[in-house]
């Protein structure tokens, strides 16, 4: 008796994801037929593929490291006192002339990396696609690159930021945490209103 195959998000795999053709035989599926991992409605969450989402979660841990290591304004060059403050050579010049945006920066950075990371370890593990952890991790680090790059602009007001950050959570959180059916009516009273057919 043959063993059913399973997809690597723990459900079963289809003929036509595994390569099969609609003949049979064990044959390749053609080239010009379209393929859908997951088994799922082409518009939800679990039709991703683990494998397009650890590569996403590398690509947000790898941009987070780099944003933490390399913090936009640069370093102070020189150890030198101006306007009665020390500054010393490697010190950040963001922190010493945009103390509060620093910090907001650091933060969002931080948790960025951390929720990116938490996405990976649970995607090399098996952890379903379609389960809370994975989503909500997503939604943390991708919410928080946003957040660093936003925070990174000089020019723009603080609780600005944050604003435009926080219609950004509410956006993922409508992306990941309802059904499709659902998502479509939310984001259609958002944008549409509420108009009676």
């Amino acid at each position: 008796m043959e063993q059913p195959r399973v997809h690597p998000n723990g459900e079963q795999a289809s003929d036509l994801e595994m390569g099969i053709g609609a003949g049979g035989g064990g044959q390749p599926a053609q080239q010009g037929q379209q393929q859908q991992l997951g088994g799922h409605a082409p518009n939800s969450w679990v039709g991703n593929d683990s494998n397009t989402l650890l590569v996403v979660a590398t690509l947000i841990t790898t941009l987070t490291y780099q944003l933490g290591t390399n913090i936009p304004g640069g370093y102070w060059q020189d150890t030198v006192i101006k306007d009665g403050k020390l500054h010393q050579a490697g010190d950040p010049i963001m922190r010493d002339l945009h103390r509060p945006r620093y910090w907001v920066f650091m933060a969002a950075s931080w948790v960025g990396f951390a929720g990116s990371m938490l996405m990976t370890l649970s995607l090399l593990v098996r952890m379903p696609v379609s389960s809370r952890h994975v989503r909500w991790s997503f939604a943390v680090a991708y919410s928080s690159l946003v957040l660093t790059f936003i925070v990174s602009q000089p020019r723009t007001h603080l609780s600005i930021d944050i604003i435009v950050w926080a219609a950004v959570v509410a956006f993922l959180w409508v992306t990941v945490s309802l059904n499709p059916e659902r998502r479509a009516r939310a984001i259609q009273a958002i944008f549409c209103g509420a108009r009676e057919n």
